[in-house]
């Protein structure tokens, strides 16, 4: 949670993840269709009016677990020391919301079936829409961050709105190659491979 953030505040965010990551679970684990509002509300033990608060769908409140982290990410980037490289910051930011423990949100380690579920919603096309503006807003929030720490404007300049975009894409091409790996290894591993070859050719302004 973010430092000084209220408790109603916290009490709020805490129900958006539970909502998200119960649908998430969900529907990998039942399919896509076989997986209504009213269970997910019921997943995460509030009411179908509370769900609809935060969600318009099943698949805003699943696309919300990347954009949210993406926010986290953004966030941790500005918390950063004023004085470290920018990829080195973005590194740090990066790898502390993927900190072991962190498997995709799979609760059992090393389940492929559940990586299949997760492969197979991901290409549900009432699901890609929402993912779409998912990450069109959490690109967004990278490139203000990337901005803040180089002294340039994501509004007029280049460099934090392709950074932003770059980043983005490693990450998911890291989710995605774990997803897709026959032997399984601890996501911070891909995501140090894919941070290692994009900041070797990208230095910061």
């Amino acid at each position: 949670m973010l430092p000084g953030m209220g408790l109603r505040e916290r009490k709020k965010r805490e129900t958006r993840d539970a909502l998200s990551l119960a649908a998430m679970r969900l529907i990998v684990e039942r399919g896509w269709s076989h997986v209504t509002v009213e269970d997910i509300a019921a997943e995460a033990n509030v009411s179908v009016r509370t769900f609809r608060n935060y969600f318009s769908g099943k698949g805003e409140a699943v696309a919300a677990r990347h954009v949210d982290r993406m926010r986290r990410i953004a966030d941790g980037l500005r918390a950063r020391p004023a004085g470290e490289p920018l990829w080195d910051a973005v590194r740090a930011a990066v790898l502390e919301q993927f900190a072991p423990g962190f498997d995709l949100d799979r609760p059992p380690p090393h389940d492929r079936a559940y990586a299949e579920g997760v492969r197979l919603m991901l290409t549900e096309p009432a699901l890609q829409g929402e993912l779409a503006k998912a990450y069109t807003a959490a690109e967004a929030e990278l490139a203000a961050a990337i901005a803040a720490r180089t002294g340039t404007d994501a509004t007029r300049d280049l460099f934090p709105v392709l950074a932003s975009s770059v980043l983005g894409a490693a990450i998911g091409t890291a989710i995605a190659h774990n997803l897709r790996a026959e032997r399984r290894v601890p996501i911070a591993a891909a995501l140090r491979e894919a941070l290692d070859r994009l900041t070797a050719g990208m230095p910061a302004p």
